[in-house]
């Protein structure tokens, strides 16, 4: 039988707005420019250009036409950001770490001040879901320091002490309460990276084994001008 040929997923969001984009299934690649800065769990953002910065950081951010920023997981949350004229993009990883952080708003807010004014969109990819993702009370409670009134939906009481968190859930309300438009909030790819061994690494599953799937999107060519 012939082996099943993996392309980065995409989310209609994006795509309809021309924006080139992808998230990683095992063994995908990204484009092979990608900038990828050493992720931390923190809140930096770092801007690529012609020459691309060194260091650490959790988002990656470019208005350089061509250029490919990108974030790699294995459960936390990618989220890939664009304004919808493609001129800036940012790719935000999100573990429960960097959400508690505030991770998400820095680099919407980083996208926001790169091209003021812009109408943004964001695509949320696979990442742990409830149905799988067991985390502890100091793990709820550091969320619940920033998102307490986000929390009923995507964090329910489980085992004793325990409770079930659906990252990419509560990723995507973050982007709501941020202000982007529900229409605009691209979910079509959050499937469960934990559940689904065939496609996704997952660090919950695999542990230090797990490898890490790359996502990325391209700063949109400029379009020429009309009359």
């Amino acid at each position: 039988m012939k082996a099943e040929a993996r392309v980065p997923l995409t989310d209609p969001v994006l795509s309809d707005l021309g924006i080139e984009h992808g998230f990683g299934q095992r063994d995908v690649l990204a484009p092979q420019e990608t900038f990828f800065a050493k992720q931390v769990h923190g809140v930096r953002v770092v801007r690529v250009g012609k020459y691309a910065p060194g260091g650490e950081a959790d988002a990656v951010l470019s208005t350089e036409p061509g250029t490919s920023v990108g974030i790699v997981t294995a459960d936390c949350v990618p989220l890939l950001a664009a304004t919808i004229d493609g001129s800036a993009v940012v790719a935000i990883h999100a573990g429960w770490r960097g959400l508690a952080a505030g991770v998400i708003e820095a680099g919407l807010e980083a996208l926001e001040a790169a091209n003021p004014g812009v109408s943004i969109a964001v695509a949320v990819g696979p990442s742990a879901r409830g149905c799988c993702y067991e985390v502890d009370a100091p793990v709820r409670d550091g969320l619940a320091a920033r998102y307490e009134k986000l929390l009923g939906s995507v964090c329910e009481v489980g085992r004793s002490g325990r409770f079930q968190l659906d990252l990419p859930k509560l990723g995507a309300e973050v982007v709501r309460n941020f202000g982007v438009k529900k229409t605009q909030i691209g979910i079509a790819q959050c499937h469960c990276t934990i559940c689904d061994a065939r496609r996704f690494e997952s660090f919950r599953r695999e542990g230090e084994s797990a490898g890490r799937l790359k996502h990325f999107l391209t700063v949109s060519a400029p379009k020429p001008r009309q009359g």
